[in-house]
C-alpha cells in the first residue's frame, strides 16, 4: 500500500492550478468534470514530482466536496493510498473491524475503484483506499 494522491478542495480550480503548475512547478496532467449523481466535481490532476494532487472543485451545492467545504472549508478533503486488490483490503480490513463508507464503493469513468474508510478510524481524515484493476500497477 503506498499513498496514491491527495485531494484538495478549492473554490477556485483556476487559481489552485497556476499555484501548483508555477510555484511548485508541478504539470498538469488531466482535467475532468464527474458529472455523476452524488459526485458532481471538476477534477485537475496535477503531478508534482513523483506525487499526485487532484484538485477538487464542487460544480453542485449538493455534492461531496461543497458538503465538506461548507463544514470544514477549503484544504485537505483526502489522502488516497493504492493496494493490490480493493476488494481483498476492503475484507481484510473489514475482519480487522474497520468500517467502510459503503455508498462510496464506485469505479470513476478513468478506472480507478474506491472507497473511502469511516473517518472515526483515522481521527478524522479522510481516507481513501483504490486500486486500477485494468492498469498494470
Amino acid at each position: 500500500m503506498h499513498i496514491d494522491h491527495t485531494g484538495i478542495a478549492v473554490r477556485d480550480i483556476e487559481e489552485a492550478i497556476l499555484f501548483y503548475t508555477t510555484v511548485l512547478q508541478g504539470t498538469l496532467v488531466d482535467r475532468y468534470t464527474n458529472t455523476a449523481p452524488g459526485v458532481e466535481t471538476e477534477l485537475a490532476v496535477i503531478h508534482v514530482g513523483n506525487d499526485v494532487i487532484e484538485l477538487l472543485r464542487p460544480t453542485s451545492p449538493t455534492s461531496p466536496i461543497a458538503r465538506f467545504m461548507k463544514a470544514r472549508g477549503k484544504g485537505v478533503h483526502h489522502i488516497a493510498y493504492r493496494v493490490d486488490d480493493l476488494d481483498a483490503s476492503i475484507a481484510e480490513l473489514k475482519q480487522a473491524g474497520l468500517t467502510f463508507l459503503e455508498d462510496t464503493l464506485r469505479t470513476t469513468a478513468k478506472g480507478r475503484r474506491l472507497i473511502y474508510m469511516d473517518p472515526r478510524h483515522s481521527g478524522g481524515v479522510i481516507t481513501e483506499l483504490c486500486d486500477y484493476p485494468n492498469q498494470n500497477q
